[in-house]
């Protein structure tokens, strides 16, 4: 199939700008359902995928993925605040606190979440009842919005960030970061299963985690035959049990920190942040610094689903912006606050944070020793009942956005074309069962040898977030200069980063430096050695970076194509039409309000 992607006609379009037969190039499109009546005229069992007829072929367009467009206002904002917690927050923050000491892991998930603000959707301008849209004239206070919202918005396209690198970096890039997407989520499946199991274990070590494995495949096979509706609906319930869960446990921190632990327990007087002195915050210099960004790096991986998921919304462009500001508060409340508690509780010596499995041995979640510790009486296994939760979501999330940027690589002709395949109900099918098949590698765990394969799949997707999140960033400034380039005014941005490029050259510039800092701790001994390390050790730390460079090398030499020059890039086709008179009309309405309500409007 060719890059290059023909267009339907206007009348098919409906609503879509650049609709008009020129050909569409750097990204596949979601074409409104109502535009096809694709899924609209099917019946309730074959819409929800319950039925033979639901797996047969949907009739879609050339160069167009056709996916259903289910989930609602909801289901983004609970995506946005709790799709991404797992198992790097709730068990890997303990391997991350042993390393680097308190200080270090605050300070080091303080700094990668400043970086997500100026990647992931962040503080929008409304709530989905309103028009989206806010100049940021009309806020006296800054907003915090981040690059792929302003992106999302205008171009809400299955594939989203792999998308907009093709379309304003370089298609080869786009190629590489796409590919790193899929094996992103493809390495981390069948580590999720795994912490499943393992998890499990914690109430009944007698029967075999590959038992649990197999369990857990089969509830992450059954939740997507719902499609992207099974993923929007599990998302929301696992979400909110995940956040009212983290909020009990910082009240409860809160009531310990103060002394008021039970009777005999470590917290029975006051606590207060005595770890941060002895042992101290900062633990091995520079070195443990540098070693906990890779632990918030996969702890954030997964932010940026929210984007991906607009483009299954009914209305992205008015769901979107009212979800997204969410991620300003699961940044700050939830994982630094959260971790603040955790620093504040645990001391970073204490050898039940000492583990072969970081990730995955849940017995070391600084979470769990907190209920322990505190003579809290199932607290810590209702902590491992989170954990369960959170991971098995993850695993979820895994399974939906890797076979959706499988499906949109597909649709530009750089994977194979079975994977354009769209069923009935909507569900890119093929490749949804190749991201579960990757699930299988769970069960080597059962093997001897098995915690060495889990370091390598670590190994591969630890840092591949972070190109992803600089790619983003990237095309955000790319797409900014083309936008400019072609005579366009940022007034005819409806969402826009209220940092503009400064925001994502900030963002960029973060990603490059952690990359570098994680450089460092590859190539050095590990904390408390002196001297260098081994080459194992540095590609189990560094493997992300060969890999992506190799897709790129691969991407070019399959389509001959480079970076693209300014007037190369195309700002219009697949961009949405919008009733600029509301968005006026709000947008007055808004400057109208005092101050006070403006700052409770942009954060709320």
């Amino acid at each position: 199939m060719s890059s290059k992607d023909e267009a339907l006609d206007a009348g098919n379009i409906g609503g879509e700008k650049g609709g008009n037969g020129v050909p569409y190039e750097g990204t596949s499109q979601v074409i409104p359902k109502e535009a096809t009546g694709a899924h609209g005229e099917e019946n309730f069992m074959t819409r929800n995928g319950l039925n033979a007829e639901s797996f047969k072929k949907a009739h879609y367009g050339q160069g167009f993925v056709e996916l259903e467009r289910p989930m609602q206002a909801r289901h983004l904002h609970m995506i946005a605040i709790g799709g991404s917690i797992g198992a790097g927050f709730f068990v890997g923050s303990g391997s991350a606190l042993s390393k680097g000491g308190p200080g270090t892991l605050f300070v080091d998930f303080l700094i990668m979440g400043i970086m997500m603000f100026n990647v992931v959707p962040g503080a929008a301008t409304c709530s989905s009842s309103r028009p989206p849209f806010l100049s940021e004239a009309t806020v006296l206070t800054p907003i915090s919005v981040y690059a792929l919202g302003e992106l999302s918005v205008m171009y809400p396209v299955s594939g989203g960030f792999y998308t907009y690198s093709t379309r304003f970096i370089d298609p080869s890039w786009g190629f590489a970061m796409g590919w790193n997407y899929v094996f992103q989520w493809a390495a981390v499946l069948p580590l999720e299963l795994t912490v499943c199991g393992l998890t499990i274990q914690y109430w009944n070590a007698d029967i075999s985690v590959g038992v649990w494995i197999a369990v857990f495949l089969v509830a992450i096979i059954i939740i997507n035959v719902f499609g992207a509706l099974g993923y929007a609906e599990e998302e929301f319930w696992a979400s909110t049990f995940k956040l009212i869960a983290t909020v009990i446990f910082m009240i409860i921190s809160l009531v310990l920190v103060c002394g008021g632990g039970p009777a005999g327990s470590r917290y029975d007087e006051y606590w207060g942040a005595r770890y941060w002195y002895d042992p101290g915050a900062f633990k091995i210099g520079f070195k443990g610094f540098c070693s906990v960004f890779v632990t918030a790096a996969f702890s954030f991986s997964g932010t940026e689903l929210v984007g991906l998921a607009a483009a299954e919304s009914s209305n992205p462009a008015k769901a979107l912006p009212g979800a997204i500001k969410q991620v300003f508060w699961r940044i700050t409340v939830f994982y630094i606050l959260g971790l603040f508690f955790v620093g504040l509780l645990i001391d970073s010596n204490d050898p039940a944070l000492l583990s072969e499995s970081a990730y995955a041995d849940v017995k070391a979640s600084p979470f769990v020793l907190v209920g322990k510790y505190g003579g809290l009486k199932g607290f810590d296994h209702f902590m491992n009942l989170v954990i369960l939760v959170s991971v098995l979501s993850i695993g979820v999330s895994g399974v939906y956005g890797g076979s959706r940027t499988l499906t949109a690589l597909a649709q530009q002709g750089y994977a194979p074309k079975i994977f354009t395949y769209i069923d009935k109900s909507g569900r890119p099918l093929p490749s949804v069962i190749a991201l579960i098949a990757f699930g299988l590698l769970g069960f080597v765990n059962l093997n001897a040898k098995g915690p060495v394969v889990f370091d390598w799949l670590l190994a591969l997707s630890g840092l591949a977030a972070l190109f992803t999140w600089g790619s983003i960033c990237l095309a955000h400034i790319r797409f900014r200069k083309a936008w400019k380039y072609q005579g366009h005014t940022l007034d005819e941005i409806p969402f826009k980063a209220a940092f503009g490029v400064y925001g994502s050259w900030f963002g960029l510039i973060l990603c490059v430096i952690v990359l570098m800092a994680q450089f460092y701790t590859a190539i050095a001994a590990p904390p408390g050695q002196s001297g260098v390390g081994s080459a194992e050790d540095f590609f189990k730390q560094y493997l992300a970076f060969p890999v992506v460079i190799l897709f790129w090398i691969v991407g070019y030499a399959w389509k001959r194509e480079g970076w693209l020059r300014t007037e190369q890039m195309d700002v219009d086709t697949g961009r949405r039409e919008l009733d600029w008179d509301e968005i006026r009309a709000y947008r007055a309405q808004v400057a109208s309000w005092p101050a006070w309500r403006r700052v409770l409007h942009t954060i709320m």
